[in-house]
Formats: C-alpha cells, structure tokens, sequence
C-alpha cells in the first residue's frame, strides 16, 4: 500500500479536492494537509512520516515543507506540481490538471481515472 499525501497553504481547496480525487484509488491510501496555522487540517510530522510521496501545490509549499519538516523529510519523493491557488474546491479544471499530473508520479496512466 502507498500513502499519498496532497499538501497545499490552507488544505480548503487543491489539496481535499485532490485527495477526494484519488482517494477510491486501489493500493493507495490518501490524505491532504495544509502548512498555514489557520489550514483546516495542519501537517503534522506524523503525516510526513506516513507518506510515501508527498505532491505539493506550488515551490512556496516545498519550501515550507523543507523548513518546517526536513528532519522527516527522508524518504519521501516531493513532488511540486505547480497548480496556483486559483481554484475551488472540486473545481472541474482542478480535477482535470490533476487527473493529468499526478498518474505519472504514482504509475498510473491518465486513461486509467
């Protein structure tokens, strides 16, 4: 089993709607966090341990990331898929960008979603 875990700023809209996304996916577990204090789930160091892979929304998130988690951050691949903080939650296009983004990083082809 893989555990993926979608981060963004406030885990409101990119990162739920990608763990709603991938979540019914066989042989993985998913989760989503947010890095800011006022994320309505805020990553935790037990969730960095947890994951395998850990796809963040932008090059701000990594940098968080790195800063507020290296100790943890050691065998987890991080993976920046550059998606803005312009979208709503389930938004159609969001879904699609990442249905596009994301099945190479896990092994999956597009087709398969």
């Amino acid at each position: 089993m893989k555990h993926l875990l979608f981060i963004c700023s406030r885990n409101k809209l990119r990162s739920p709607t990608a763990e709603e996304v991938f979540s019914s996916l066989p042989d993985f577990e998913v989760a989503s966090a947010g890095l800011d204090n006022d994320a309505d789930l805020k990553l935790t160091s037990e969730m960095v341990d947890w994951a395998d892979i850990i796809f963040v929304m932008e090059k701000i998130d990594r940098a968080k990331l790195k800063a507020a988690f290296g100790p943890h951050l050691k065998r987890q691949h991080i993976i920046c898929l550059d998606i803005p903080d312009r979208f709503e939650f389930m938004d159609p296009d969001l879904v699609r960008i990442l249905k596009q983004k994301v099945p190479k990083f896990i092994g999956m082809s597009p087709d398969a979603l």
